[in-house]
């Protein structure tokens, strides 16, 4: 449950706008936040496995790879690199297409990217109120 405080100190911080006897935040501005931040710790939790972590950077040093190529170079079961993959897969860190009874996995750079930028930007909003 959010308590008042928090509910206030959020609003303070998105922005609002008043309407009728009340505040009402700012809508589009308040999802695009959320959203925001949801994806920034989706990929964080992601990359914060050690074990994730190692298999995404095999994984961005080549085109491709399949998940019988990682049991192999990391000394860890399918059922946990299939665990991992799936992670870093809902991050948007990694995409994957079936070739006959294989899964081929790549590096989606641009997610990267984008978190990289997310994270200048909070970094950013954080040095303005100071």
């Amino acid at each position: 449950m959010v308590s008042r405080s928090q509910r206030r100190d959020f609003r303070e911080s998105i922005g609002s706008a008043r309407i009728g006897h009340g505040w009402r935040p700012n809508v589009a501005l308040v999802r695009l936040d959320i959203m925001d931040r949801k994806k920034i710790e989706r990929i964080s939790k992601a990359l914060a496995d050690e074990t994730r972590l190692r298999i995404f950077e095999a994984i961005s040093s080549c085109e491709q790879m399949n998940c019988t190529e990682l049991v192999a170079m990391r000394d860890v079961t399918p059922a946990t690199i299939s665990h991992h993959l799936k992670i870093l897969a809902e991050a948007g860190l990694i995409e994957s297409r079936r070739e006959g009874q294989f899964v081929y996995n790549k590096a989606n750079p641009a997610a990267l990217e984008e978190y990289a930028s997310e994270l200048s930007a909070l970094a950013a909003k954080k040095k303005k109120r100071e």
